[in-house]
């Protein structure tokens, strides 16, 4: 049932993005553990990837909630995946992931608080995740809305 639903995703994702005026070549990559299927939807184009991205991935993200309504129906199954663009949101979750350590370091080595610019969601939850295996610091989400960004608190001080 696996290999349909890859053939599904990468079908309804090719189809779309062809209809949009874009030449794609779609890859299906599985990463993660078997009980928890994590499936990554990476569409390649040769050209005009920033009008598939947009401002900050803005655009992506709506195509990805398109792509993931119309895989919906046509398979009954709960399926999760993420779409990408050119390996766009790879390469910008490991310079969150970098810039997630840094803070840290600079944390603990200043002995502050450390508040990072304002995420998305997604992006807050991949710096929570990541850190969450560092005892040296402490991680929360701050601010409202669009300006919610992530402190970083050295663990052993308490605020």
């Amino acid at each position: 049932m696996e290999k349909k639903v890859q053939e599904i995703i990468k079908q309804t994702a090719e189809k779309l993005v062809k209809e949009m005026g874009f030449n794609p070549k779609v890859e299906i990559e599985k990463i993660g553990k078997d009980d928890e299927e994590n499936l990554i939807c990476n569409i390649i184009v040769d050209k005009d990837s920033h009008l598939l991205i947009g401002q900050y991935g803005v655009n992506l993200q709506a195509l990805q909630h398109i792509i993931r309504l119309l895989v919906r129906k046509k398979t009954d199954e709960k399926i999760r995946f993420i779409l990408d663009v050119n390996s766009y949101r790879q390469q910008k979750n490991q310079s969150v992931i970098e810039q997630a350590h840094a803070a840290a370091e600079q944390a603990v080595t200043e002995g502050r608080v450390v508040i990072m610019r304002p995420m998305s969601a997604y992006e807050r939850r991949i710096i929570h995740l990541e850190l969450a295996n560092n005892e040296k610091v402490i991680t929360e989400s701050i601010g409202e809305g669009e300006n919610r960004k992530v402190a970083i608190k050295p663990a052993k001080t308490s605020f």
